[in-house]
């Protein structure tokens, strides 16, 4: 939805009210730092929302009066971030929403900043201080068993279904980009059906909306639903994150092959290029790129598009390159698997960018991705070949996916 539209139809809410599908809170402070609503209290809201069939949460309009007070611009970063913390440390399993500034008039026609919270309907059922909640009307009420076990009955059912083959709420086909759609579209075909049978739009109840997947692939901007479903990408010249030493920095966040080659460029421009002159010039990069491409593509197509307040960070440094990517090893693979196996976590986004996108030069072959389990295996040996020092790959908290590629330069280049 654009911003105007959304904007319009925010204000129609509050005309009117709280109900099954929006709810209203105003946010008081201790200095900078929100103290209210409760944090339990507000993650028995979002809770609720998912649970049921997903909800708008506003922050800066008040329940009772729905009066527009807004959040003032030094609070909203913390407020945002806050509001995050919660559907993920609270609640469990952590909930997915995203989150959009706008700026709605008060009754007084002054314009202030309220943060749009949207929870759409999850496959899981989650739980929140220990009990769990469902939207009823404006309220939110605990659970009965007898609706929790039908709930966790339909829930299991759905998971059949994967994430990125899941529907994006408040999508509409009309989000497509008409460019981006053309290379999935053969002739005398209806597009309706050949996009659904691709896994690019989804039903979501009668309407027929974008999936994770379609959301990736065929707009622009994906980060309008998926907020964090960019590339963070920032070169430093020393060996931490300083912000003294930050040299360029970009956030990638146009459609995943477009993530992936802007990632690519990025790496190409800030590495170092050595000289050794021996027997003639012999130049040596820092990095392989045919490595870095295999693990930019790991990255984005195998990443955990369900988590929230996480994004995948390409940070360069004077003596490494660090690749953090959200989400745990899928299902029951290990580091030291690695290197043998692949499992598919985003099998139709795989199963997509491998049948209808080309690779950048550097791969060294025509598919973006290739599925004979070879890209790991790419990065270690050639990344150790040139550097002379092995890649490692550690899981941080449970939550992300850290590879470290170790810089080559002209005094530890393998001869």
């Amino acid at each position: 939805m654009d911003r105007e539209k959304l904007v319009k139809d925010l204000l129609f809410h509050i005309r009117l009210g709280e109900d099954s599908s929006i709810e209203f809170k105003a946010v008081t402070y201790d200095g900078s730092r929100p103290k209210g609503p409760n944090p339990e209290k507000m993650a028995h809201e979002i809770a609720a929302f998912a649970n049921g069939q997903g909800g708008r949460l506003i922050l800066g309009v008040t329940d009772r009066t729905r009066e527009v007070v807004g959040i003032d611009d030094d609070k909203v970063a913390k407020t945002e971030e806050w509001v995050v913390n919660i559907s993920q440390s609270s609640i469990n399993p952590p909930v997915r929403l995203d989150t959009r500034l706008l700026q709605l008039p008060n009754q007084q026609g002054d314009l202030k900043t309220i943060i749009c919270v949207d929870i759409p309907r999850s496959i899981s059922v989650h739980q929140s201080a220990g009990r769990y909640y469902q939207r009823v009307g404006s309220t939110k009420q605990e659970m009965k068993p007898e609706v929790l076990a039908r709930l966790f009955q339909q829930r299991s059912q759905a998971r059949l279904i994967r994430f990125d083959e899941s529907p994006v709420p408040r999508t509409t086909l009309d989000d497509i980009d008409k460019t981006l759609k053309q290379r999935f579209l053969k002739p005398n075909t209806p597009e309706r059906e050949q996009l659904f049978k691709l896994h690019l739009t989804a039903k979501d109840d009668y309407d027929e909306v974008l999936s994770v997947c379609g959301v990736l692939l065929l707009t622009p901007d994906p980060t309008q639903w998926l907020t964090n479903a960019y590339v963070q990408c920032v070169f430093y010249s020393g060996t931490e994150r300083d912000a003294k030493d930050q040299l360029d920095a970009h956030d990638y966040t146009g459609p995943v092959d477009q993530q992936i080659n802007g990632a690519l460029d990025f790496v190409k421009r800030n590495m170092r290029v050595e000289a050794k002159k021996e027997l003639g010039r012999i130049d040596i990069p820092q990095y392989d790129l045919g490595a870095v491409f295999e693990a930019v593509v790991n990255a984005v197509a195998h990443r955990d598009y369900s988590m929230t307040g996480r994004r995948i960070r390409l940070h360069m440094f004077a003596d490494r390159l660090e690749l953090c990517s959200p989400g745990q090893l899928s299902n029951s693979l290990t580091i030291d698997g690695l290197m043998e196996n692949t499992v598919t976590r985003n099998e139709a986004l795989v199963n997509l960018l491998s049948r209808y996108y080309q690779a950048r030069e550097e791969a060294g072959r025509q598919a973006l991705i290739e599925r004979r389990g070879e890209g790991v295996p790419k990065i270690v040996n050639r990344s150790r070949e040139l550097s002379g020092k092995e890649p490692q790959y550690r899981v941080i908290d449970d939550s992300e996916l850290l590879l470290t590629i170790y810089a080559a330069s002209k005094d530890n280049a393998v001869p």
